[in-house]
Parts: structure tokens; C-alpha cells; sequence
């Protein structure tokens, strides 16, 4: 029987997630992370593996994660299902030891089986095991339960008697492994630092390694809880060591919560454990992004929150007597969830469905086993609770699987978010982005728009409406829109950038100049802004000075095709033909819509002698140019053209 669940609770949660490994990378932070992160996309290396564990990446140290993630890339590359089945994969795995190690410890069948199968498809999983980059959430949620099996072998193997008054600490090799896959977890994601708390917990359910009467105030009852802490000092050692590195690592994301004030934190803290007790049992309008003001604690919400919260919490301990695994599962989940409410938050998203990954394991414990004793009285309790937890499950995992399609892509998970909460600015912003990346300029100006009328100090959405309008050739309404970017942030480098490669494409070149010289000024490693800055000084014949910044930009993350196609430009001016030719090749090779590469190579090869292959060239670049909006270098193909065919012999 055990192997059939196990296989059944795989067979649940493929059914739920299986659909990941047709989805696209989204644009909630898989690009920086993962698909344009120059420490995943070069695959399994060892000068990055080197790098996970010394550096780490965008101001966030998960050595393991990204190792996972550098793997991925070397077996699927940048298709993106193949990165999805391995968070399915790691999920899967973990409800299955999570309901090995439960039946471990409790010698029960059923009710670890529905504890399993409630953490596997339960729609707050969706956003952990959808999200590619969530892959901490699942990778360090399978150590911490791999950390418990280990325990329980420990447990079995070194405690024979379970009076505490004569407690003996045994040393064991699977301890040590216990000690191993902890420190396992934490390099995934230092979240599990609560785990030397949870095996307290089941220290005294179901384990029962205390004195059943007395357990606060008797002498052996102190004895055995002094007992038992120093036999985690190793684990308590870990956890603040890596909360220590978590706090040192990403000390700019600490300084975001400094600027609250603390009863709003205590508050937000509060609403959130309410918020998410609400969403186990009735998981509606679960979304990716929660505003601000979905989340403003207000005086009759904390007081709200306080009696809940007070209420369950002493309910739970003084039925401890009787019905032990109440408190036990009530404080598991306190006690997990802590790191990620706003009184420890390290980071700017105060709630969010993903950090209920492992907390709400005690919310099913204290479920599945108080179910039970609640109906003890009744004569078909057990047909009673198989069919109550049977009906549960099913309509928990037909709303995963629904929850699940809104991660499809970018455009149909921001949609999603909007259908939520329409005010929410971030959604509007981003959804203009994936708009943005389908060349859908009206639909992305369009959700900007909203952007800036919720939020008229907004600069990127001044910033991001005016690159919608310059790809819709609204070249004056593109330059106001930069200038009120800049208006709202002075400092902001990319709308200097922006402003600047504007200007350029108007021909005010001088005023151009000065916008790129701020915004390198602001942010010095800025290679587009060299490489456009390079492209203003070649318009103008001054190519001693261009070519400095072409340098710094090739030295950059610039694309590949960008560096050959600026090189080939360079030569071109110095009448290189042949080599110009070969490096606006190489450039089309790289990216075959390149249609600046197209124009110049058909002009080079012009110079070269070959009209036939140049007027080829030409025409593709006419074509593409039209295609892409370019009207100014279309016109310039145009004019090309005609040049050349006047050129040619009649």
C-alpha cells in the first residue's frame, strides 16, 4: 500500500503541474535570474560553480539553486519545459518523503497519505512549483524533508527509551546525514532555518520524548527540553550562521523594510497569518502579486487578527494533554511562516503564496488528525472523513490545476493578476512589458498608460511609454514622456539613455551626447549607451572617438551579432570592404532580422563589385526595416537602392 500512494501522489501532482512543461519562461524575474543570467546560460561549468559559492547572484546567495539551474541549461538549453519538469519532478519527490517520514513517525497509514496529497496540490503550491525560479522553494522544501527522514532513522536508531527523566543523546551516522541534507537545504534557500524548531515539535508529538504530566514546570520536564535543545545545538549552529549570510547578502533588500514603521509591520505581520489561514481552505483570488493596499493592516484588522490568531493558539495548548498534534501542528506553522512575514521580511513582497510552501504542512497535520478526533463519537466517522477528504482534495486539485494554466506565459499570468485586482500598477507595468516583447507596442502603451494614471510619479511607466511610442513612430510624444521620466528621477540612467538615443534618431546629436553622458555617469557599465553613443559620433565622421566607446561596449554583455555589426561599421569607414563584409556575415548569422547588418553588408559589397548580392542584401533590409517600423532606415535603404540602380548599367 505505501507504494501505491507514493505512486498515486506523483500521478496528483503531475496531473496538477504536468501541463508546466508546455509553459514559457515568464517575465517575474526569469530573465535576470535564469535566460539572460550570464551564470546560468553558460551551463554546468566549473569556473560556476566556483562562482555560485563565492558570489552568488543579483544580491541573493542560493548556491544550490543556481548549480540546479546551471544543469538545467546544459540538458534542455533555454527550452523552457525542460526547466519546469524539473521543479514538477522535485515537488512530486517531496510529497512523497514528506508522507514517508509523517508515517514514520506517527505508525499511522491514512492521515500522512492526506497530509501528503493536500501539501501536493494544494493551489498555493502553484506559484512554487510553475514559477522557474521558485526552484529554492521545491529544491530546499525536498532537503528539509530528506533533513526529517533522516532524523527519524536517527531516532529510531539511538532513542530505545522514551522517558525523559533518563534521556541518553546517542551519536549516530544518520545524524550526521540529518546535519548534511540541512545544510543541503539551506544552500537552496536559507528559509528552513525553523527546521531545529519543527524536530522540537516532533520531539514532543509524535515522538513523545517528554513527561507526559508537567509538561512546562516539572524538573524532568526542564531536564528533557535542556536535553533536547543541546542535542540541535549543530542545527541551531547552521541556522544562524546562514541567516547571518541571508542578512549579509542581501543587505540593499533589508533596507527596504527599515523605511516601515514597526505597527505597520506587526500588523502586516498579523493580517498575513490570517490571510493565509483563509487561503487553505478557501483558495480564491490567489494571484502573483499583492498590492500594498491589499495588504494595509488596519486597527480593526489587527484586532480581528489578534483574537483568531490568540484564540487557535490557546485552544491549541491547552488541549495539548489530549490532543497533542493541535499544538504541534498550530506552531509549525507559526513558527515556519515567521521568516517571511514582515517582522523578519527580507524582502519587498510581503505576502506571496510561495512562502506557505512548507508552513502549511501544520495546517494539514493539525486538519488530518483533528478531523479525526472531532468525529471520534461518530459510528461512520471513518466513511465520513474518507469522503469529506476524498471531495476536499479533488476540488483543491481541479483549482491547482486551473491556477496552474494562468502561468502558461507572461501575458496570461499578469491578465490573471489584473482580473484580481485592477489597481494593482505593477501587473498593468508588466503586462505592458510582455506586450512589449510580442512587438504589441498599442497594447503595451496602452497598459503604461494605466501605470501612470495610478501612479503619476511613476518613472519607468513614463520611461516604458515612451519606447512604445518611438516603436509606433510617435517620435515627439516619446521625447515628452523621457523628459517626465527624467522630471521624476533626474538620476535614472535608463531614461537618459533613452532620452539620448531619441534625440539621436532626430538628429540632435549634441543634445543626444550629453543624455549618454548621464546616463554612464549614473551607471558606468551601461554598454548600450556606449554602443549608441559610438553610433552618434560615427554619424558625424568621428570615428577615432567612436570607436573608444564600440570598445567598452564589445567588452560587455552586448549581443554577439551587435559587436561583429559594430566592428564591420568600423572597418567599412576605412574602406575595408572585404573584412567589413565578413563581420556584417558573421553578424546575420547570429541574427538573420538584423536589418542595419543587411543594409551595410549590401552597400559593402556594392563597394566590392558584386551589385547582384548587394541588391539581395539591400531589399532583405528594406523588407525587414519595414516590417520592424524603422522608417528612418527604411528611407536610407531606399535612397540606397536607387543609387545603386542608378549605378548600374543599361
Amino acid at each position: 500500500m505505501t507504494g501505491l500512494v507514493c505512486l498515486l501522489l506523483a500521478a496528483l501532482v503531475w496531473t496538477v503541474f504536468g501541463q508546466t512543461i508546455h509553459f514559457e519562461f515568464v517575465n517575474y524575474d526569469d530573465s535576470i535570474c535564469i535566460y539572460k543570467n550570464p551564470l546560468i546560460t553558460q551551463g554546468l561549468t566549473w569556473q560556476g560553480v566556483v562562482c555560485d559559492f563565492t558570489r552568488g547572484s543579483f544580491e541573493a546567495w542560493y548556491p544550490l539553486t543556481d548549480l540546479s539551474h546551471q544543469l538545467d541549461w546544459q540538458l534542455y538549453g533555454s527550452h523552457a519545459g525542460g526547466h519546469h519538469l524539473t521543479n514538477v519532478l522535485l515537488h512530486a519527490a517531496t510529497a512523497i518523503v514528506l508522507f514517508l517520514v509523517l508515517r514514520k513517525f506517527t505508525k499511522a497509514f491514512w492521515r500522512p497519505a492526506f497530509v501528503a496529497a493536500l501539501f501536493a496540490i494544494h493551489p498555493l503550491r502553484v506559484e512554487s512549483v510553475a514559477w522557474v525560479v521558485e526552484r529554492k522553494d521545491v529544491l530546499s522544501g525536498l532537503f528539509f524533508m530528506l533533513t526529517l527522514w533522516a532524523w527519524a532513522k536517527h531516532w529510531a536508531a539511538s532513542v530505545k527509551n522514551l522517558d525523559a527523566a533518563r534521556f541518553r543523546f546517542g551519536w549516530t551516522r544518520w545524524y550526521f546525514l540529518a546535519l548534511v541534507f540541512f545544510t543541503f537545504g539551506l544552500l537552496a534557500k536559507s528559509m528552513i532555518v525553523t527546521l531545529p524548531f519543527v524536530l522540537l515539535l516532533l520531539d514532543a508529538w509524535p515522538l513523545r520524548r517528554l513527561p507526559a504530566e508537567n509538561l512546562f514546570i516539572s524538573r524532568h520536564s526542564r531536564k528533557a527540553w535542556l536535553g533536547l535543545v543541546l542535542e540541535k545545538t549543530p542545527f541551531f549552529f547552521l541556522s544562524a550562521v546562514f541567516c547571518i549570510v541571508t542578512v549579509m547578502t542581501q543587505h540593499e533588500v533589508v533596507s527596504l523594510t527599515q523605511n516601515l514603521t514597526v505597527t505597520w509591520r506587526i500588523g502586516n505581520a498579523l493580517q498575513t497569518y490570517v490571510d493565509y489561514l483563509g487561503h487553505m481552505i478557501w483558495p480564491v483570488g490567489l494571484t502573483v502579486a499583492y498590492t500594498d493596499s491589499s495588504m494595509n493592516p488596519t486597527f480593526s484588522k489587527n484586532i480581528i487578527a489578534i483574537l483568531i490568531l490568540s484564540t487557535v493558539t490557546l485552544g491549541a495548548l491547552f488541549a495539548f494533554k489530549k490532543r497533542p498534534y493541535l499544538a504541534v501542528g498550530w506552531l509549525w506553522y507559526l513558527g515556519m511562516l515567521l521568516p517571511t512575514v514582515d517582522l523578519m521580511q527580507l524582502t519587498h513582497n510581503a505576502r506571496a503564496d510561495r512562502y506557505t510552501y512548507l508552513p502549511q504542512i501544520g495546517l494539514a497535520i493539525l486538519l488530518a488528525w483533528g478531523a479525526g478526533g472531532f468525529l471520534s463519537f461518530c459510528r461512520c466517522r471513518r466513511s465520513i472523513v474518507a469522503f469529506a477528504a476524498a471531495m476536499f482534495l479533488i476540488v483543491l486539485a481541479v483549482c491547482a490545476h486551473i491556477q496552474t494554466s494562468y502561468w502558461k506565459n507572461s501575458v496570461t499570468l499578469w491578465t490573471r493578476s489584473l482580473a484580481c485586482n485592477p489597481t494593482n500598477s505593477y501587473a498593468h507595468t508588466t503586462l505592458g512589458e510582455a506586450f512589449a516583447d510580442l512587438q504589441n507596442w498599442p497594447e503595451a502603451a496602452a497598459q503604461f498608460q494605466q501605470t501612470i494614471q495610478l501612479r503619476p510619479d511613476y518613472s519607468d511607466a513614463w520611461r516604458n511609454l515612451g519606447v512604445a511610442c518611438v516603436n509606433q513612430n510617435q517620435h515627439e510624444k516619446a521625447i515628452a514622456c523621457f523628459e517626465q521620466a527624467l522630471q521624476i528621477s533626474p538620476r535614472s540612467a535608463d531614461a537618459h539613455y533613452s532620452l539620448g538615443d531619441a534625440l539621436a534618431n532626430e538628429g540632435k546629436n549634441d543634445d543626444a551626447i550629453r543624455h549618454f553622458e548621464q546616463a554612464l555617469r549614473y551607471r558606468p557599465d551601461y554598454p548600450e549607451a556606449d554602443y549608441d553613443w559610438g553610433l552618434t559620433l560615427a554619424r558625424e565622421g568621428k570615428w577615432d572617438e567612436a570607436r573608444s566607446h564600440y570598445e567598452r561596449a564589445m567588452h560587455s554583455q552586448l549581443d554577439a551579432a551587435d559587436t561583429r555589426y559594430i566592428s564591420g561599421v568600423a572597418l567599412a569607414t576605412q574602406k575595408k570592404w572585404d573584412e567589413a563584409s565578413q563581420l556584417y556575415a558573421a553578424a546575420l548569422q547570429l541574427k538573420p532580422d538584423f536589418a542595419e547588418a543587411h543594409y551595410r553588408l549590401g552597400i559593402a559589397l556594392d563597394a566590392e563589385g558584386k551589385p547582384a548580392e548587394a541588391l539581395s542584401h539591400l531589399q532583405q533590409a528594406l523588407s525587414l526595416a519595414t516590417q520592424q517600423g524603422n522608417s528612418t532606415l527604411a528611407e536610407s535603404i531606399r535612397n540606397e537602392i536607387k543609387n545603386h540602380e542608378a549605378a548600374q548599367p543599361h
